[in-house]
């Protein structure tokens, strides 16, 4: 009983995980850049959001607001550094993470922790579960139906297509520098979203929350693919939709190992096994299974 007791919390804050994961997805996936800006945008989110409710008396929708404009700017960043500076993507959200770092402390006013007032019960909290899961539905169908129509605009589709072949995107007068800046910018401002969730949910705001969000954002969007490929298929709104039930799945996961009461400090270790194991799934269907079907395939005409 206890332990179903503690799955709806787990789910909840998967939901929220998995709204980080569809950020983490639009890099990943459909830009195909490797973006590590997420450690420190998802606790700019977090930050911005508390501080402007707390320390300023503003109202939830303006923090949330806010959160998502500091994260279009930490993704700005990366993509100058990425495009203009020529520096690889990789190490340019690198180096837009260390910067956030600092950021992030200077703006929770020097305190790496800033808590919201006890007691006071925002559209989401641990205490009113059900009210919570009706507002991520909604936020949810909104997140989804808006990236659905926005990639299948003119815009979005230049977006897909650097993605999958920037050199022919290049050859087709799209300007790939400008289409990365705006990959980034958008999914940075997903990431700052979802950690604006995070601390109304979890009630806090800390400058180390980040650590590892990038494994969870992967893990989250591996565990969809690999589930939901045969439902997900070509329809986009399902494949958005397969990242956060990822995120629910590897939360619930967690919870799991919480609660069989296995060593807590092996979480990250086990969580980057995770993906690294669902990751090579793929290469193994394609190296082993393939080569087992051809081969029973020739015994077969041989017989």
């Amino acid at each position: 009983m206890l332990y179903l007791a503690s799955l709806p919390p787990a789910i909840a804050q998967g939901i929220i995980w998995g709204i980080m994961a569809i950020g983490v997805y639009i890099t990943y996936r459909i830009l195909d850049v490797a973006d590590l800006t997420v450690d420190g945008s998802i606790c700019t989110g977090m930050a911005v959001c508390t501080v402007l409710i707390v320390k300023f008396d503003m109202p939830v929708w303006v923090g949330l607001a806010a959160a998502v404009v500091a994260g279009m700017l930490a993704g700005l960043v990366t993509g100058i550094f990425h495009t203009f500076f020529g520096i690889p993507a990789i190490l340019s959200g690198i180096l837009t993470q260390l910067i956030l770092w600092s950021v992030n402390l200077k703006i929770m006013g020097g305190t790496s922790n800033v808590g919201y007032p006890f007691g006071v019960e925002y559209f989401i909290s641990t205490e009113s579960l059900s009210k919570t899961f009706l507002y991520f539905a909604i936020i949810l169908a909104l997140l989804i139906g808006l990236f659905y129509w926005f990639f299948g605009t003119t815009l979005g589709a230049s977006v897909r297509a650097t993605g999958c072949n920037i050199n022919m995107s290049r050859a087709q007068g799209i300007n790939t520098d400008f289409i990365k800046v705006l990959g980034l910018v958008i999914s940075n401002s997903v990431v700052a979203f979802s950690g604006a969730l995070l601390s109304l949910f979890l009630g806090f705001s800390d400058a180390n929350a980040g650590k590892g969000a990038i494994v969870i954002g992967l893990a989250a969007v591996i565990i969809g693919e690999a589930l939901f490929s045969r439902i997900t298929r070509n329809n986009f709104a399902l494949k958005l939709l397969s990242v956060v039930l990822g995120g629910v799945i590897y939360y619930m996961v967690y919870q799991t190992i919480i609660y069989l009461g296995l060593d807590t400090n092996y979480l990250k270790m086990l969580s980057a096994l995770l993906v690294a194991l669902f990751l090579a799934v793929p290469y193994w269907k394609k190296k082993y299974f393939k080569k087992a079907a051809k081969k029973e395939k020739e015994v077969a005409e041989n017989a």
